[in-house]
This record gives structure tokens, sequence and C-alpha cells, in this order.
């Protein structure tokens, strides 16, 4: 009887050491019910200021992109009212001096009428001795090329950020993969529990990267064709001013 408790005791003792070996040592704690260890949230709060700064930039570029598809497609389109509203008033003016003060302010269509009626006033001294044809074909020319510049601003930011956000997301990826290592490596276990969450999140990162280059690069290519479709009509626009103008021979009045 005296033995077994003995070999009891010795059992509880060997138990208890361990625990007043380490008394520093957090107890594990699961994670809350619902909740996503190895989310969005994981990722914020467990990075670094490099990894957050990263995901601060990929936000950025997001929303200027955003913005910049949003901003460009309505101009596109209030510039596809300004043509049709120029193919319906200008031509059943009877001048262009009329015509161009029937289209609306700030229309493109205006601004190539007003350049053209400029030029045939302008057709004097120096300038005279150019022939009128040449001179009025070159000032559309002119004017329409400030319209495709106005066209093509903003672009520059899709085309940036459809060809750099998935190496900013790559970047975050192989930030995220190091320091997964260095802990791993500190903690001296490497089970597939400690290795899932960090690597997981770290390639959170590259899925950023190309949520936020997709978007740009499809944006870029839609409006670059739109942009197309409407200098069509620009570019067909000024053309018939020219071939008027040379008609009632630079009487714009």
């Amino acid at each position: 009887m005296m033995r077994r408790r003995a070999v009891a005791l010795l059992l509880v003792l060997a138990g208890a050491l361990p625990a007043l070996a380490q008394p520093g040592l957090p107890a594990i704690q699961a994670p809350p019910p619902g909740g996503n260890p190895y989310g969005l949230g994981a990722l914020w709060g467990q990075g670094d200021l490099v990894a957050r700064a990263t995901i601060v930039i990929l936000v950025v570029m997001s929303l200027a992109s955003w913005y910049v598809l949003v901003a460009k497609l309505l101009a596109q389109s209030r510039m596809g009212g300004q043509g049709r509203a120029a193919n319906a008033s200008f031509w059943q003016a009877d001048s262009v001096q009329q015509g161009a003060q029937k289209l609306q302010v700030g229309s493109p269509y205006r601004f190539i009428a007003e350049s053209a009626i400029e030029a045939t006033r302008k057709h004097d001294g120096l300038i005279g001795k150019v022939d009128l044809n040449t001179w009025v074909a070159q000032s559309i020319e002119r004017a329409v090329g400030t319209v495709h510049s106005r066209t093509q601003e903003g672009l520059a930011v899709l085309a940036t950020v459809g060809s750099t956000a998935p190496f900013v997301g790559l970047f975050g990826t192989v930030w995220g993969i190091y320091n997964a290592l260095v802990r791993i490596g500190a903690s001296g276990q490497a089970s597939i529990d400690k290795v899932a969450g960090p690597v997981g999140e770290a390639l959170i990162m590259t899925a950023i990267g190309l949520a936020v280059a997709v978007p740009a690069v499809l944006g870029y290519n839609w409006l670059v064709r739109r942009n197309k479709v409407a200098m069509d009509t620009v570019r067909a626009f000024g053309s018939d001013l020219h071939t008027v103008l040379l008609a009632t021979g630079g009487k714009s009045a």
C-alpha cells in the first residue's frame, strides 16, 4: 500500500514539474468562433511596417485606377452626346459662325470650329502667302490633335497600375514569406499549422496585386477603344468643316 502511494505521488510531481519550470508561457487559446485567423484582418494585424505600407500602396493604386476609369467613362459619354448635338445642329446653321455658337461651351467640336474660324481670320500678312487650303487644314489638324491629347489624359495611370500592381503584390508576398520563415526558424517548429497561416497570408498579397491590376488593364483597353471611336467622329467633323470653309472661300460669318 505504501509503495503504491509513493508511486502515485511521484507521478503527480513529474506532471507538475514542466509547468513549474516554464511559468511564463501563455496558455494556448482557440480562435474566436466565426473568426478567420488567416484573413485580411490577420494579415494587417500581424504584418510589419513594410507589409502594411505595401497594402496601402495597392489600395491607393486601386482607388486611383477606379477614379480614372469612372471619370473617363463619364467624359466619353459627354463627348458622345456633344458629337450627336453637333451633327444635329451645326450643319443646319446658315454659316460656320452661327453653327459654332449653337454648340455647347467646352465642347471639342466647338473648339475645332472656333479654331478653324480663327484661322480664316488670320489668313493675311505672311500667313496670307500660304494657300488657304493648307492653312485651314493645318489649323483643324492641330485642334483635332489637342482634342486627342485631352482624351488620353489619365490613361497613363491605368497603364502604370496595370503593369506594376502585380509586382507590388509579389513584393509583398516575398516579404511576407521571408518574415514567416524567420518566425518559423525562431520558434523551431515547422509543422503544417505553423507554416500554413503565415505563408497563406503572404500569398494574399499576390491576389490583391492581381485584383488591382486586372481591372486597370481591362479598363485601359476599353477606354482606348472608346477613344478611337470618339476620335473618328471628331476627325470626320473636322474634315467636313474644312470642306465647308473652302467652299465658302474662308467666309465664316
